[in-house]
């Protein structure tokens, strides 16, 4: 086996239980986390977890200029625990963030009978500080500095209630628009994120329907992509309104994916709706659009604790309805974060973009085969992974079998030898 450090660009995929936690590696330095569940701060009885904070603070690359690790970006989906969980705790941490995405939904949250959990309300006073930040230096003629930028994704009827409305249009972005800048720097080259939602008028509604939409395009040097469906924890109607839209207007290229992260945490509410009678049933019709935009060798993610042997009226998330409804538009097993390789010892579930391959799951055994090679490299992915023992190299329940990319990954390897080294390799970024 060649001894190679992860490649530049990917997306992991952490194992914290029910709830989200993803970290995306856009290279040069630059990485991005879509929701916490900081398993440090969590209480989930029974789950094999990690400390996703402890891991990044180890891990992140020099913050540019100075020696803090350095978050690039931030994005929270919505304002549920399972989301946020430990936001104060990473604050406090010598972690820096350079910039954070929210959405509109948060200032209705402080007017709502129901509170905030604290991380949430952090979260929020956060954002706030950040808003005060950027309003004081576009009024002394500067930028916002790197720690005080936001953008705003989404908008509201009651916008010009909220101290966020005085912001520039240019630290605002709707649905149907990208953004390819992160914390002041142009990354078009190798990133860009569509914003599906939230829509304008789920922004009253239930605080899951107003989850942050992405799809997420990784671009590698010779053009070769991977495409991320990132969908919060919306259900049925507001994800069947993505796909309508996108189809509709042309653009169905923004809802291909290559990995789709199930929609909160594998819930059968993504593809069971009430029908006329009351009843749930089966909406085939979301499954065949999600089929019709896969990519060969497409994947769904489930982040979730390991699936009961079998599921209760009023059960939450992960559903057997819903994986068996998911493996129904795929080749490929759905892959559960609390699952993989095994339910005793789950693993961070690592994809990396190879170029002219695209998003490539990276075996739990290729990982604990470099780790000795990579101990003594500091700001590398691998020491954030928390593989410290041997894990036997013969596939777990949740491995995949070798087929499509991993197939010709192992065909790439084969042609140039075992001996080659990979051309470009780098982790979370040089320290």
């Amino acid at each position: 086996m060649v001894e190679a450090e992860l490649p530049e660009r990917g997306v992991v995929f952490w194992p914290v239980g029910t709830g989200d936690s993803t970290t995306i590696v856009l290279g040069d330095g630059l990485v991005m986390q879509v929701d916490l569940r900081d398993m440090k701060a969590a209480d989930e009885d029974g789950a094999v977890v990690a400390a996703v904070i402890d891991r990044l603070a180890d891990t992140l690359p020099q913050q540019p200029g100075g020696t803090s690790p350095y978050l690039a970006l931030f994005a929270l989906t919505h304002a549920d625990l399972d989301h946020c969980c430990g936001f104060g705790d990473l604050l406090k941490s010598p972690i820096h963030i350079g910039e954070i995405w929210a959405t509109p939904r948060l200032w209705r949250e402080l007017d709502e009978d129901t509170p905030m959990c604290e991380d949430a309300q952090l979260f929020q006073d956060e954002v706030e500080r950040r808003v005060k930040a950027t309003l004081k230096a576009l009024k002394a003629g500067k930028e916002p500095q790197s720690g005080d930028r936001v953008r705003i994704i989404g908008y509201d009827d009651d916008r010009d209630q909220h101290s966020y409305s005085e912001l520039p249009d240019a630290y605002f972005t709707t649905p149907g628009n990208t953004i390819s800048t992160i914390d002041g720097t142009d990354v078009s080259d190798r990133f860009e994120a569509f914003v599906h939602a939230p829509f304008r008028d789920d922004c009253a509604g239930e605080r899951n329907e107003t989850s942050l939409a992405l799809q997420l395009k990784l671009t590698a040097e010779d053009g070769t992509a991977g495409r991320i469906l990132l969908l919060g924890d919306l259900a049925y109607p507001t994800i069947k309104k993505i796909l309508d839209y996108s189809e509709s207007h042309d653009r169905t290229e923004r809802v291909e994916w290559d990995i789709l992260l199930s929609p909160h945490h594998c819930s059968k509410k993504v593809m069971y709706a009430p029908g006329e009678d009351g009843t749930e049933e089966l909406k085939q019709d979301i499954l065949d659009q999600l089929k019709t935009h896969a990519r060969p060798d497409a994947r769904v993610i489930a982040s979730s604790r390991p699936f009961r042997p079998s599921d209760k009226s009023g059960d939450n998330p992960p559903h057997l309805l819903a994986r068996a409804a998911y493996e129904t538009i795929t080749e490929l097993p759905v892959l559960c974060t609390g699952e993989y390789p095994s339910k005793d010892d789950p693993r961070p579930v690592v994809y990396a973009l190879e170029p002219g391959l695209g998003l490539d799951l990276v075996a739990t055994g290729e990982l604990v085969e470099k780790s000795a090679a990579l101990a003594d490299r500091p700001g590398r992915l691998l020491s954030a992974l928390g593989i410290t023992r041997t894990v036997p190299q013969t596939a777990g329940p949740g491995a995949p079998p070798q087929r499509g990319i991993a197939a010709g990954r192992e065909a790439v390897r084969q042609a140039r030898g075992d001996e080659a080294v990979p051309a470009t390799s780098v982790g979370f970024g040089d320290a």
